[in-house]
């Protein structure tokens, strides 16, 4: 498991539709030297799902927070509030815990800038990224976040590199999983993590 400083919280919706932006903040976080953590790395029926959270979160340095699903659910018409109660889970740790617990850093991203401001107005004054739903304005957020709360000796790459590396990972996952024998419809977390490592490890630049 890698040391606290290297892990992300990944606290982001995993439906089918917010899959690519979850494919390429995985690849962002691991492209800048570091390993993304989240609550489907594991499947445990005897585990409390909020033990879980509790035991990524301390262990996890930074986090990144995905508030653009916090909408009204067409079947119930009622919000998803897992994504807000979890950043409060974050913030908590980072304002009430011990030292290293309050080195955190996250990153606060929604579709547009100021609608947290509709359903979570307690969190005025935080620094919140928009990316629109687009692959590009995420991987530039995770980078442009990560690069400012990284040593100076900790270099990551520009963000036109990251989107043409991450551009050249999709283009050849279809053959790696062929090679493992994966399906890319039915990749879990761990899966597409695997893939990514794998691919990172032979194409470091």
């Amino acid at each position: 498991m890698a040391q606290y400083g290297q892990q992300v919280f990944l606290n982001v919706p995993f439906d089918v539709r917010y899959q690519k932006l979850l494919h390429a903040l995985v690849f962002a976080v691991h492209e800048c030297g570091l390993v993304a953590r989240c609550a489907a790395e594991r499947e445990d029926s005897a585990e409390v799902r909020v033990d879980k959270l509790y035991t990524i979160i301390r262990g996890s340095r930074f986090g990144i927070h995905d508030l653009s699903r916090t909408t009204l659910d067409r079947a119930y018409r009622l919000p998803r509030f897992n994504m807000p109660f979890e950043l409060g889970l974050f913030l908590g740790a980072r304002r009430y815990g011990g030292p290293s617990q309050r080195r955190k850093s996250c990153l606060i991203l929604d579709r547009e800038r100021y609608r947290f401001q509709i359903f979570c107005s307690d969190i005025a004054g935080q620094d919140i990224r928009a990316h629109g739903n687009e692959v590009d304005r995420a991987l530039t957020a995770v980078r442009n976040w990560l690069q400012a709360n990284l040593p100076a000796s900790h270099r990551l790459p520009s963000p036109s590199t990251l989107k043409d590396r991450y551009v050249e990972f999709r283009r050849q996952l279809p053959l790696m999983c062929r090679t493992a024998k994966l399906r890319p419809s039915e990749l879990t977390f761990l899966d597409y993590q695997q893939l990514v490592v794998a691919w990172l490890a032979v194409n470091r630049v």
